[in-house]
């Protein structure tokens, strides 16, 4: 029985090094990037859902402020550390609210800044939410074998180069 293969990959060699002169176009690793990361989103988000009733950006959110000095995030700094504009993270925060797994207050020394706060059912929540999670991060990205530190650097310096500059 044949195994079924990615569109993409019929007719190129697994290894494209061992091809003299070869490097892959610019336009297929960024198709790469952009399918392995959706594919893994879809995974990962369709998981805690169906265990946590999260999404994986509440998820990602609730980490954030967890991992927070005394598990308290400005919507500045959740939206960046999340990668959400300011109105993605008013309607995240908004849902988390709602379950009642984060308060929102107003801040310390300026009473403008409006910050997240997680409850003990959000503290509780992330924290059996952050098993599936990594699990299944560290299992889809284990695939990547030796290559992984020469993969996480490369993308580190992309990631580097293209971060907002203010």
């Amino acid at each position: 029985m044949q195994r079924s293969e990615d569109a993409l990959a019929r007719g190129v060699p697994r290894d494209a090094t061992t091809l003299p002169g070869v490097a892959p176009r610019p336009a297929e690793t960024w198709l790469r990037i952009v399918q392995v990361h959706d594919r893994i989103t879809r995974r990962v988000d369709s998981a805690l859902h169906r265990h946590h009733d999260l999404s994986l950006t509440g998820f990602e959110a609730l980490r954030r402020i967890a991992e927070s000095p005394d598990g308290r995030a400005s919507m500045g700094d959740v939206a960046d550390a999340v990668g959400l504009s300011r109105p993605g993270v008013t309607s995240t925060i908004s849902r988390l609210v709602e379950q009642g797994l984060v308060v929102r207050e107003r801040g310390g020394a300026d009473r403008r800044l409006l910050h997240a706060r997680l409850t003990e059912a959000g503290r509780n929540r992330v924290e059996a939410a952050a098993g599936t999670h990594d699990e299944m991060v560290a299992s889809l990205l284990g695939l990547l074998g030796d290559d992984a530190a020469l993969v996480t650097d490369a993308l580190a310096r992309v990631s580097a180069a293209t971060r907002d500059r203010r």
